[in-house]
């Protein structure tokens, strides 16, 4: 029997679907693309307001139709028992101490004190605000841990995956989002190869994002 993995680049004769390899990188390239310039967008919008909402939706709708477009993905891999689905929130909590003290240090470092004080802050903590980091959460681990890591394929998906989250935030021209992506996008993939799907690093990403859009002081 053929593992999930292997269905997702292989034909039901064992020969790798080369024309599904293709069409899925190409729609990963595509999103890529599209996904760059609405995060841009989204960061150069304040925090809650109207425009912010639609294109933050608008951002996360494009990595989920990303995902959806590219083709079969190992979504539930191994089964999202309650202990994993703990451990993920407890992974979570444990990035967001992580950067909590990361925080403290960093404030004491010009460059990246710099970089955390150009980061958008949300004037209060809206509904919507909170609806937009869920959904992105949710789409970016649907696209990177999800399209990207199977377009991959057996070539180092971690070490990929993560070197292409954090390359889209390289377009932000800001250290601190680019370190977040390294460190928390390495976390991701590191849980996406461990259970072979998606649930655990969404939950772990939802749970981190969260914490640091209400918990982690201005």
């Amino acid at each position: 029997m053929r593992s999930t993995e292997s269905s997702l680049v292989e034909r039901a004769d064992g020969r790798r679907d080369v024309g599904a390899e293709r069409r899925r990188r190409a729609v990963v390239v595509v999103t890529l693309v599209a996904g760059t310039a609405l995060l841009l967008a989204t960061l150069a919008l304040r925090s809650g307001s109207l425009a912010f909402g639609v294109v933050g939706a608008m951002l996360a709708s494009t990595w989920v139709a990303g995902a959806c477009l590219s083709g079969p993905l190992a979504w539930t891999g191994r089964r999202a028992t309650a202990r994993r689905i703990g451990g993920a929130v407890v992974c979570g909590v444990l990035a967001y101490l992580a950067f909590l003290a990361a925080d403290l240090v960093a404030q004491r470092i010009p460059v990246l004190a710099h970089a955390l004080a150009t980061l958008p802050e949300p004037t209060r903590l809206s509904a919507l605000t909170i609806a937009i980091v869920v959904m992105n959460g949710i789409g970016e681990e649907m696209f990177f841990r999800g399209a990207v890591y199977s377009a991959v394929g057996r070539t180092r998906p971690v070490i990929v995956t993560t070197v292409v989250y954090a390359a889209v935030t390289v377009a932000t021209l800001n250290v601190a989002l680019v370190i977040a992506a390294v460190v928390m996008g390495t976390v991701f993939a590191l849980q996406r190869r461990a259970t072979r799907g998606g649930v655990v690093p969404i939950v772990t990403h939802v749970t981190w994002s969260l914490l640091m859009l209400c918990a982690l002081p201005r």
